[in-house]
This record gives C-alpha cells, structure tokens and sequence, in this order.
C-alpha cells in the first residue's frame, strides 16, 4: 500500500484569516484523544494523581489530504519513549486513499519535586531546612529532577545553586566524610581484641568507602573503610 506522507509544520502563522481546515481538526482531534490517553496511563505509573497538559502544535492551514474514516485512522507516539515533554505522534489513515502525517505536541505532566529553599554553597551538606516540594512541569526537565526529599538530604553539592532550584542526582553527591590529608583514626579488631591507630587518610572518602590510609606510626599504606567522619576500620 502506497502511503502518501507528509509532515505537520509547526508554529505557522498567517496574517490573514484562514477557513476551517477538517483535515487539521480531524488530526488535532485524534491526537489529543491519543495523548490525553498515554499521559494518564503514564502517571498512574508514577502514583497519585499529577495533573497534565496536552497542546497540539499549531499546524498548517495548507494541508490538504483525503478525510479519513474513523475505523482506518490510527495514532501513534513516534518520540519519545514516554509521553511526556515534547513529543511527536505519527498519526496513519489505513482508509482507500492512505496517508501517514508526523505532529508535534508539548505534554506537560504537573509534580511536586525537590528544590533549593535557599542559596546553597559548592560542598555543603543538604539539610531538611534546605529543601522544600515544589510543583514543577517536569516534561521540561529531561528526567533531571528528585521527587524525594531523603534523596537530598545528607548528600554534599558539586556545586552553587540559587534559591528555587531543582536539584538532581547531577548536581548532588555523596557527602565526604574524610578528605586527603586528614588525620584519622585506625580501628582494627576482632572478638577478642580491638587496636585504636592513628592515620592519614590518602583520599576522600564517603561513608563505607574503601580508601588508602597511611598508618603514621608505621608508615604503612593500608586500605580501610570510612565508618564516620575521622574514622576508618581495617581487617586485622
């Protein structure tokens, strides 16, 4: 079957009125009814209720192609993966005069995510107080978002961020319990005895991270895990 194809041009605007166009109201229909059902099955994915958008890019008045009759007209999402953000939809007529059209649409799904409460500083560690839910579109926000607080809290910033911004797992990592250089205690142990030594640390580390310490009384390198700040522990 020979498919004559075309694709919906965006943002065209005329100076003068146009007439009505039942091809352009026939795809604004179908697609609309196609999103508004993917978005909703997506977010009873996600848990609660989140409210959504759907707004169909405007799309040339000049299009001029056969009606399709409702049982041959099918749609499709041909991007993204998932129906959120900008998305294009590939809507098909199967009827005696086929024809394939791509349209673009922004779907807008509505969440409460992570921001910054306050200006945060490059390396500091993330507090209840710094953070607060907000309601963001995260169809702009390309899956760069948390929608948990504990997910922040207790993590250390890469960087400096303002006031009411999102923060994600880009911006954040884990919280440095022991930096290079720093004088450290070495436990090492077992049921029956436990030796306290003291150390300097060769790396950052993060808690239950492997990392080189020197012990200064020997002046041997070992590897020995961050247990809390100032603390590591070697096997015996």
């Amino acid at each position: 079957m020979r498919f004559i194809t075309g694709c919906a041009v965006l943002a065209i605007f005329f100076s003068a009125p146009t007439q009505a166009n039942p091809l352009i109201d026939q795809l604004i229909g179908v697609t609309s009814q196609y999103l508004e059902q993917q978005v909703s099955d997506y977010a009873q994915t996600l848990g609660g209720d989140p409210r959504h958008e759907v707004r169909i890019n405007r799309l040339d008045q000049r299009l001029r192609l056969p009606i399709c009759a409702e049982d041959a007209l099918s749609a499709r999402l041909e991007s993204p993966d998932i129906p959120i953000g900008r998305v294009t939809v590939r809507v098909t007529c199967d009827g005696p005069s086929p024809w394939r059209l791509f349209v673009q649409a922004q779907v807008s799904l509505y969440q409460q995510v992570v921001v910054s409460s306050r200006p945060l500083s490059r390396g500091g560690v993330i507090g209840a107080q710094d953070i607060r839910l907000a309601e963001r579109d995260t169809g702009l926000l390309n899956s760069n978002y948390l929608l948990d607080p504990a997910q922040a809290i207790g993590m250390q910033l890469k960087r400096n961020v303002n006031a009411d911004t999102v923060l994600s797992h880009t911006q954040l990592e884990q919280n440095r319990l022991i930096q290079r250089g720093d004088k450290v205690v070495i436990s090492a142990g077992n049921s029956s005895v436990n030796v306290r030594m003291p150390g300097e640390a060769l790396e950052d580390g993060t808690l239950g991270a492997q990392i080189r310490v020197r012990n200064t009384r020997s002046n041997r390198v070992i590897r020995a895990r961050v247990t809390g700040p100032g603390q590591v522990e070697a096997g015996m």
